[in-house]
């Protein structure tokens, strides 16, 4: 979901701007995502979708930005879950629902599993826990 234009960075270094990258996920690096950079909206449903879809938030690009760069939800779910905690050293304590583990999870209005990626965009979390407590519920 990047708002990086590619006539500000030129056409060939656009392809390197922009994660997530899937020849980097193919060469098995280890992908991790946050939502603490500028350039991106700060709900990480909105940026699965943009990862998954490439599309940007202007609508400027229906097929999607850097195309090539698309990947799959269950990557783009993995790199803000179990790849953010690798990221941050955390990822025996967090990052999967594990026993064991932390009990970091949200409840989604939508299996984004299964739905089409464009309609990423319109879930919404409905529930959020942190270590196993409720920190967070939708109103209706």
């Amino acid at each position: 979901m990047s708002v990086v234009d590619r006539g500000s960075v030129g056409v060939v270094r656009t392809q390197y701007v922009d994660l997530p990258d899937p020849l980097r996920l193919d060469s098995g690096a280890t992908l991790a995502f946050g939502t603490d950079w500028t350039v991106a909206p700060l709900n990480p449903v909105l940026s699965i979708y943009g990862a998954v879809t490439r599309r940007t938030i202007d609508g400027k690009n229906p097929n999607g930005w850097v195309p090539e760069q698309k990947i799959s939800v269950e990557e783009a779910v993995r790199a803000y879950t179990a790849g953010s905690a690798y990221a941050e050293f955390q990822d025996t304590v967090k990052g999967t629902i594990t026993p064991g583990k932390l009990a970091d999870l949200v409840i989604l209005s939508r299996d984004i599993f299964a739905i089409d990626p464009k309609e990423i965009e319109k879930v919404k979390v409905l529930m959020t826990m942190v270590d196993g407590r409720l920190v967070y519920e939708a109103r209706e």
